[in-house]
């Protein structure tokens, strides 16, 4: 069993579509790019839409309607979720040299938050959609136990582990029995003693990095000018906050909101920050704000020798301006994100009535768990179980597709 390159040589391809508004119908609709690519395009401003975050849409009432993606035509959102899985299929089949008709579809521990009617509406409506584009047989597992029975492969005893599985839309643990005497069964529901998540991750540390850190400089946070009938006021948030959201930041170009803020700069008590604002909006800076945001993520809580701190480089916002930022400020930014964070491993180790103490080890995947301050806070939880790093990206591909042997070797 081997994972096959999506993209180039590339093992995963972001969940994202971009339909361009220009361009001929093929066959499969309207033009299209898939994953890095769509990414690509939507960050280099070409007319269009892009589809994000698709599991979202698959536990709402927008599954059937349709939505404008630019030049005068819709989609169907289920068709954008069909279309998606499609395209992986081809890359696959193509990849092996041979048509592919079974599939273990990886899953979220919850599509929709405390709502289980809605949540098997979500699966039911991802496995549909596996059927139309050609899979005849279709099985689901939850993607932090794919990462348990990942880890499985490397233990000689019989452990209990919490996988912690995040990413960065979702943070997902599972309490998972495991072992090389486990390994050959088909059905391991029995070994499975709780599931929990929520919709907390690495988005979320980004955004609130960036408005912590480079927004600051654009105002964000600060004061207006003393006013005679009262203190003075905080400057206007929303631009920052939407700046600061990866999937917003376009829609801060618009002729209408150039406009509007234009007609703000009374609101400033400080025209720097005003005209930051506005090189960024006039410049289309905002992704490399976030790039500057998350780099700073990285460098200041990431993996390895890391620094007590960092300069965002905003020099194409403003020549030679650098906003400097501290490891004590990145802990206070994502402090709530990453309590929370931490409170739901350890509920998951509660609804599975299990102590602390039992716990043997904590299997961390997904990109966010990269970050040193947030498995630090979940391993203080469990002071006695062993910490194991699995692979970031391909730990839950690789427990799928053992899965998969299992489910229909």
């Amino acid at each position: 069993m081997a994972l096959v390159p999506l993209e180039g040589t590339a093992l995963t391809m972001p969940t994202a579509v971009f339909y361009f508004a220009e361009g001929a119908h093929d066959a499969d609709g309207p033009p299209r790019a898939f994953g890095r690519a769509a990414l690509r395009a939507y960050v280099d401003g070409h007319d269009g839409r892009l589809m994000r975050s698709m599991k979202s849409i698959l536990g709402s009432d927008l599954l059937d309607q349709h939505t404008d993606v630019g030049g005068g035509r819709s989609a169907k959102y289920a068709d954008v979720v069909a279309g998606y899985l499609k395209r992986l299929k081809r890359v696959a089949e193509a990849q092996q040299g041979q048509a592919l008709t079974h599939a273990v579809l990886g899953r979220p521990v919850f599509f929709v938050d405390e709502d289980p009617a809605r949540d098997a509406q979500a699966q039911a409506a991802l496995e549909a959609a596996a059927r139309a584009v050609g899979f005849a047989e279709v099985a689901f597992q939850f993607e932090p136990i794919a990462a348990a029975f990942d880890y499985e492969r490397q233990t000689q005893a019989e452990q209990l582990v919490l996988v912690a599985d995040i990413g960065g839309g979702t943070s997902d643990f599972s309490l998972v029995r495991v072992g090389p005497d486990r390994m050959a069964r088909a059905d391991r529901r029995d070994d499975i003693l709780a599931h929990h998540g929520l919709h907390v991750a690495g988005t979320d540390f980004d955004r609130r990095v960036a408005l912590d850190g480079p927004m600051r400089a654009l105002g964000h946070g600060a004061l207006g000018p003393a006013r005679s009938d009262g203190p003075p006021r905080e400057v206007p948030t929303g631009i920052t906050f939407d700046l600061a959201t990866w999937h917003l930041i376009n829609t801060c170009y618009t002729p209408s909101v150039l406009a509007e803020m234009r007609q703000r700069r009374a609101d400033y008590a400080d025209p720097a920050q005003h005209r930051r604002l506005m090189t960024v909006l006039e410049d289309h800076l905002g992704h490399h704000l976030a790039d500057q945001a998350e780099a700073g993520k990285i460098a200041l809580g990431g993996a390895g020798d890391l620094a007590d701190a960092h300069d965002f480089d905003l020099t194409l916002v403003e020549r030679n301006l650098h906003w400097p930022y501290t490891r004590a400020q990145l802990q206070g930014a994502l402090a709530v994100d990453v309590a929370a964070i931490a409170d739901a491993a350890a509920h998951t180790a509660q609804l599975a009535g299990v102590a602390p103490a039992r716990v043997d080890a904590l299997y961390f995947t997904g990109g966010s768990t990269g970050l040193a301050l947030l498995r630090e806070a979940i391993a203080a939880k469990f002071p006695r179980a062993a910490r194991v790093q699995g692979d970031a990206l391909a730990s839950v591909g690789q427990g799928l597709g053992l899965h998969a042997r299992r489910v229909f070797g």
